[in-house]
């Protein structure tokens, strides 16, 4: 068909349709975010000197109410990390939390790299369960309850390695959950990043192995937070 056989009244629609398509996209939705943040962050724009992940700087911000759903995570989990139940099968176990605190006793006496390890190790036992199977919700950030019980993807790995690693004692100054793109596999993904010996570990749920972010070429981070700030990324 030439395009001046093209009906002009179907023109818009199939725009329409392509609009609706991208937008549906997960590297839309994340580029969607990563520009919101930007221009809520600006006033507030300050380069950490020193600070990198992946090769690229860090912008340290101080407002963490741009992210409601982490928040919720925090005072989610001070309201529910505590033993219950009774403990008959692994699936939906009402003593999962139980059972996590026994883990972490156990390891800690163990050197902080075997802590770290475990915790990894442990974590990654999950299923990868996307939230739209989980919660029927596009997005869900789950505590470490919620990810024992049901499983999930790849911000609750994260979010149950960094609280382990503040139950055993670690400064949660020191980690950062980051929000990436991998270039790899064209997907956005969550990490944890731990700061540690003047090293930068990472945590994550697509490898068992703990390594540093300097021997990984194809994360580009978008954001990471923590208890404390946030950081946005730019190359450097």
């Amino acid at each position: 068909m030439t395009p001046s056989a093209i009906d002009h009244n179907v023109c818009p629609l199939y725009a329409l349709v392509l609009i609706l398509l991208i937008s549906l996209s997960p590297i839309y939705r994340l580029l969607k975010q990563l520009f919101v943040l930007f221009i809520l962050s600006l006033s507030s724009y300050s380069v950490q000197a020193g600070s990198s992940l992946f090769g690229y700087s860090a912008a340290l911000q101080d407002n963490l109410q741009l992210f409601p759903q982490w928040l919720s995570v925090l005072e989610r989990h001070l309201k529910n990390n505590i033993p219950e139940g009774r403990c008959q099968s692994r699936h939906m176990d009402s003593c999962h939390i139980k059972n996590w605190h026994d883990f972490l006793q156990r390891i800690k006496s163990l050197p902080k790299a075997e802590q770290i390890k475990q915790v990894n190790l442990y974590a990654n036992q999950q299923n990868y369960i996307l939230d739209i199977d989980n919660y029927k919700l596009e997005d869900y950030w789950a505590t470490p309850k919620e990810f024992l019980y049901n499983s999930g993807d790849c911000e609750d790995y994260a979010i149950t390695k960094m609280l382990s690693l503040k139950q055993l004692g670690f400064n949660t100054a020191a980690m950062r959950i980051v929000v990436l793109q991998d270039t790899n596999l064209r997907i956005p993904h969550a990490v944890l990043a731990l700061n540690i010996k003047g090293d930068i570990l990472i945590l994550d749920n697509q490898i068992d192995e703990v390594i540093s972010h300097k021997h990984i070429v194809h994360y580009t981070p978008i954001y990471a937070l923590n208890e404390q700030h946030w950081w946005m990324f730019s190359p450097k």
